[in-house]
């Protein structure tokens, strides 16, 4: 959830030219990170399934980031401004990534 907060916080700098472009798409991809994992979850099904929301989930996280580096390129961001959340987004990942691994292979 900190990671969305971030996007949403950042996105405010964006200029009201992108409202319903990049700003609309990095807030519904980041959104859908917490929310695909928490979908996954609660239907209590099986481990597949649960993985199958997971890598949803990283897949809408890598969407995250590529807009991220897109508004950077775009000067809607500094780097110094992208760099935590990009390095949030990498921690991110790399717990995804493991827990489907950890789902699957046990």
């Amino acid at each position: 959830m900190d990671m969305v907060v971030q996007i949403y916080q950042l996105s405010t700098a964006f200029p009201n030219s992108e409202i319903y472009r990049l700003t609309s798409q990095i807030t519904r991809a980041a959104s859908s990170v917490p929310a695909n994992i928490a979908e996954g979850h609660a239907r209590g099904t099986t481990k597949i399934d649960f993985a199958h929301f997971l890598a949803i989930a990283k897949g809408s996280l890598m969407e995250t980031e590529t807009f991220l580096m897109l508004a950077v390129r775009l000067n809607n961001l500094t780097p110094e401004q992208a760099n935590p959340t990009l390095s949030l987004i990498t921690e991110i990942s790399k717990m995804l990534t493991s827990l489907r691994y950890r789902i699957l292979n046990n």
